[in-house]
């Protein structure tokens, strides 16, 4: 081969690796939902996303909202919710003693159902789906 022919092929495989990784971030879907409702600021897992057995729910509402919690159908009591107050972060992960003690790995399904504290009712709910690796 002359050097003129490495050049071509070596500037090939650099544009069809660069293509590859363009359309790997363009492409491939992150798991997060296009748009969140009013007042849910973030949730975590997203939508879509595969994750491992360790993980915990986080959800992030307005300040001034009240949260319930159901995974797979099973309503989680709030006293197994860790709520931060001056943020209106939600947290929750299975363990020895609560609801349900462990991820099982496959697809879970997660449902909130949102109120507002104070002032006018404003309602609201949202489901979303996550797989455990």
């Amino acid at each position: 081969m002359n050097p003129n022919r490495y050049r071509i092929t070596f500037s090939l495989l650099g544009l069809a690796l660069a293509s590859v990784i363009i359309g790997s971030i363009f492409l491939t879907p992150d798991g997060t939902m296009t748009e969140l409702p009013a007042p849910v600021e973030e949730i975590a897992p997203a939508d879509g996303a595969t994750v491992l057995r360790q993980t915990q729910l986080i959800i992030n509402l307005e300040v001034g909202y009240s949260l319930e919690l159901s995974i797979d159908g099973i309503r989680i009591p709030n006293n197994e919710l860790t709520f931060t107050q001056s943020t209106g972060q939600y947290r929750w992960r299975p363990g020895v003693g609560q609801t349900v003690e462990e991820w099982t790995t496959g697809l879970h399904s997660v449902f909130i159902h949102w109120d507002r504290l104070a002032g006018l009712p404003d309602p609201g709910e949202l489901s979303w789906n996550f797989r455990i690796q």
